[in-house]
């Protein structure tokens, strides 16, 4: 089964565009909530994932993943097609 992937981002994050970029890659579906200029997205991600101060906040079926350097070094260690359900 395919993972639900979500991804917060703002405008201009080199960061964000890696993350979707090796997500793209993948031919991994995602839904991509701008927080650029705060409100209720900005306020859902805080709340998900509390710690979270930079941007992209990643999360495959509602488990935060991380950020794009998280979600490298999950490719790199051969665990995140099986994250995604690839």
């Amino acid at each position: 089964m395919v993972a639900r992937v979500e991804i917060y981002t703002k405008w201009g994050c080199s960061y964000c565009l890696r993350a979707k970029a090796l997500l793209e890659q993948k031919h991994v579906a995602f839904t991509e909530y701008d927080v650029t200029f705060g409100g209720a997205d900005r306020d859902r991600m805080q709340a998900r994932a509390p710690d979270a101060v930079t941007v992209p906040q990643i999360f495959i079926d509602d488990a935060a993943i991380g950020g794009c350097d998280e979600l490298h070094a999950l490719d790199r260690a051969g665990k995140l097609d099986a994250l995604l359900g690839l």
